[in-house]
């Protein structure tokens, strides 16, 4: 027998291990059951590529659990190890990255939730541990096989084993239970079982403890859509999604080549009740060569696609990752992108093949999915290619595309209005002249489409444009000349006296039956906007808007002439500010004094009696 030292970095991780406050120990068992896979995996694969002589007709992991002994031991019979291997891939840790493991093992010793994502394989035994046994022996070797022993204290004994089967086994003599300090009983059966199938149900081997087959060995994601009925897509959905409903779309995705994974992906038929929450858990699940890594990978999805739910298996990442390093991944950024364009593309296909599917999914999923045109530069493309808007055209949503398609002759423009609803929209003095002249008019009622038509300066080369917003000239309008003239005095009598509400009064193009209406100015930011960012604390000067008037209008008619026969009249500035407030209402916009305007209403409708 040889007693050797570990290596310093491999006692450092030790000591880190044993004494460190560790988020979730039950990983260690996650960590044993993949080495134990893998170890199955080789002795499978050289059978087939080297020739090796060996027996795989039964290939399994055993787990032997002794209440009484306090011992967990977990065995496999697969490639095994020789006395050099052990000593190389055990004693010393001798490869890349150790100590810049170790290192940020230190420095997230604060974060529970940081490094306790850090499965550190064999070693992570020392977390529940008071001593290790491994006994191994190399499939195809002649001979005896090799025990390790070591109490995690800075050595470890190597000593010859004559009778070792081929394969590994690990035996954990456990330490005491404490549950205050996440230290469970790993000797109970019923724990052993949580955990197996937390964390290694769909491990391609049967986990066996006695003549119990742990594991269900079935990942559908790598499975062909064909051999996998709906109700069990359904049954997995309702698993991981905590969802009673089932999936609206289920989506299967395979990647091979120089980096392979595969992926199963879900859109829900209902949105969550915490959708909209910053604190809501989200993200898709990840595993690597089928063992679970975490529950809400945040980095394989995209915020605006949170609502999407499901299994992504990477084939070439480590089980030690952390979310840190999930974050610079470049292969978790390329899965990342393809993701996001099948689930896009998915949702294309809904549309043009499936209008009452993408309705139930745009109700539930529409004002998230926007989110996107702020942040995917991208997708923004895409983003814009499957979303839906309420028209002026009809009771039906429409796309951009087909809002295209519709333009009359020398329209070159998008047009839109935002607001609280569509009654309030449709009934809004800028729409007026749009309607008699019969051009078309999205309507957007979503608070986020007050941001995201900030951020999309075109669609397919044609510009959104606000109906509300800068001076907007229909085709129809361009040649009628302006009685600007006859209209100058009473403009300029109006701006003095509402110089502290407007920036400007002007005359409309917009209005036939109104008298007034408020319009931003082309590149000052909506009202509606103004009042988000106030909301969020961001605050700053209030924005003066643009007072337009009906030339036809008889209030504006009777204002001018009134003024022309007696611009001293007291009662004006009055009716200005009437004008002015009946405009902002009509917008469904908020007075600055109610009580006011309501005295100033009431005493001009007292005189009318």
């Amino acid at each position: 027998m040889e007693t050797l030292e570990f290596q310093a970095e491999a006692r450092q991780l030790l000591q880190l291990m044993v004494h460190s406050i560790y988020s979730n120990k039950d990983i260690f068992l996650r960590e044993l059951i993949s080495n134990a896979s893998d170890a199955l995996d080789k002795l499978r694969l050289a059978t087939l590529q080297d020739g090796l002589e060996a027996d795989t007709s039964d290939l399994h992991i055993e787990i032997e659990a002794d209440s009484e002994a306090r011992t967990l031991t977990v065995r496999d019979n697969g490639i095994g190890m020789t006395h050099d291997e052990v000593v190389e891939l055990i004693g010393t840790i001798a490869k890349s990255g150790t100590a810049e493991l170790l290192t940020k093992l230190k420095e997230a010793k604060e974060s529970p939730e940081l490094i306790g994502q850090f499965g550190v394989g064999f070693y992570s035994t020392f977390m529940v541990a008071d001593r290790v046994e491994l006994v191994t022996r190399k499939a195809g070797t002649e001979g005896h096989g090799t025990r390790w022993e070591s109490a995690g204290e800075g050595t470890y004994s190597i000593d010859d084993a004559p009778d070792a089967p081929i394969g590994t086994s690990v035996t954990v003599h456990l330490r005491p239970k404490d549950e205050e300090d996440a230290l469970y009983d790993y000797a109970d059966e019923w724990k052993i079982k949580e955990i197996v199938k937390r964390y290694s149900d769909f491990i391609s081997f049967p986990i066996k403890m006695g003549d119990e087959t742990l594991n269900s060995m079935k990942a559908l994601w790598a499975r062909p859509r064909s051999e996998v009925s709906d109700d069990e897509y359904h049954q997995f959905y309702r698993h991981i999604s905590h969802d009673w409903t089932d999936p609206l779309e289920i989506i299967n995705m395979k990647a091979e080549g120089t980096f392979e994974y595969e992926a199963l992906l879900f859109l829900p038929a209902r949105a969550p009740h915490d959708l909209f929450q910053r604190d809501a858990q989200r993200g898709l699940q990840l595993y690597v060569k089928r063992v679970f890594i975490m529950d809400d990978s945040k980095e394989l999805i995209p915020d605006y696609l949170r609502f999407v739910k499901g299994v992504v298996d990477a084939a070439d990442l480590s089980l030690n990752i952390s979310r840190e390093i999930l974050q610079q991944d470049r292969h978790i950024q390329m899965i990342r992108r393809r993701l996001v364009k099948k689930v896009l593309s998915t949702i294309k296909d809904l549309l043009n093949n499936n209008p009452e599917k993408y309705a139930t999914f745009w109700r539930e999923f529409g004002k998230a999915l926007k989110e996107g045109l702020l942040n995917d530069s991208d997708n923004q493309k895409a983003i814009l290619d499957v979303s839906t808007f309420a028209s002026t055209a009809g009771a039906e949503p429409t796309t951009l595309a087909a809002y295209i398609e519709r333009m009359k002759e020398g329209q070159e423009d998008i047009y839109y209005l935002t607001g609280d609803s569509r009654t309030q929209v449709e009934n809004s003095p800028h729409m007026e002249a749009f309607q008699a002249q019969g051009y078309e008019v999205l309507i957007l009622t979503d608070p986020v489409d007050e941001i995201w038509v900030e951020a999309v300066p075109d669609y397919d080369g044609k510009k959104l444009q606000s109906i509300a917003r800068g001076n907007v000239d229909l085709p129809a309008d361009k040649d009628e000349p302006q009685p600007e003239g006859d209209f100058a005095p009473l403009l300029t009598f109006l701006k003095e006296n509402l110089e502290e509400q407007v920036k400007d009064v002007r005359l409309s193009h917009r209005l036939t039956t109104s008298a007034a209406c408020l319009v931003s100015d082309s590149d000052d930011i909506t009202p509606a906007l103004e009042k988000m960012y106030r909301a969020m604390g961001q605050e700053g000067p209030r924005v003066k808007r643009i007072l337009e008037l009906n030339p036809n209008h008889p209030l504006v008619g009777g204002l001018r002439a009134a003024h022309e026969q007696n611009a001293a009249d007291g009662g004006l500035p009055e009716t200005a500010e009437l004008l002015y407030g009946t405009a902002l209402l009509a917008e469904g916009g908020d007075l600055e004094d109610p009580a006011r305007f309501a005295k100033l209403l009431a005493d001009r409708l007292a005189r009318t009696v």
